[in-house]
């Protein structure tokens, strides 16, 4: 996605993301990236590079089974007035629900957008339609809204981002260990 003044996502989500495994590993947490340099998962004479890529999310996911997956993106909208962090979760996964809320919570109280977002349940998004395992879609803001394209730049804003999907990731970890799901 390209945003407000040619912004581009791509690299502002890498920036967080290793804000965010930073924190995490230090809280004694291991993170596995899925990128961890500036280019997608597909190889370049790929026909879809994004599909292809996406086929390749899965699939990592799928050998490494992680305990949770956390995806960070930007948002967009054609109303350049919206903004504000919104997690999306896989709408029939209560894991992903309580992670998504967890989550949203956090980055409702670190960020105190304008108009704090909820949840949003979705069953179209290939990661979370394909993903077994739990897994979020987390929207850290809107790329096309002036004001919160130039926060998402600030290394200042981008490390409160990763502080409160890391603090969001603790309280679910935490609730889930105290309150094991049985499976029959």
């Amino acid at each position: 996605m390209i945003g407000v003044g040619g912004l581009k996502e791509k690299g502002i989500n890498l920036e967080i993301s290793f804000r965010l495994k930073e924190i995490l590993e230090k809280d004694g947490f291991t993170v596995l990236m899925t990128r961890e340099e500036d280019k997608g998962l597909n190889d370049s004479s790929a026909s879809n590079k994004k599909a292809q890529d996406m086929q390749r999310r899965i699939a990592f996911l799928n050998d490494t089974d992680p305990v949770l997956t956390v995806s960070i993106h930007q948002n967009s909208y054609s109303d350049p007035e919206i903004s504000g962090p919104q997690v999306f979760y896989y709408e029939s996964s209560q894991e992903g629900k309580a992670l998504a809320e967890a989550l949203q919570d956090s980055l409702n109280q670190k960020l105190e957008p304008p108009r704090p977002r909820i949840v949003k349940g979705n069953t179209s998004y290939y990661l979370l339609k394909r993903s077994e395992g739990t897994l979020v879609i987390v929207e850290c803001g809107f790329l096309t809204n002036p004001r919160e394209a130039e926060l998402l730049q600030s290394a200042e804003y981008q490390e409160q981002i990763a502080q409160a999907v890391s603090e969001g990731i603790q309280r679910f970890v935490k609730e889930k260990s105290q309150n094991p799901v049985k499976k029959p």
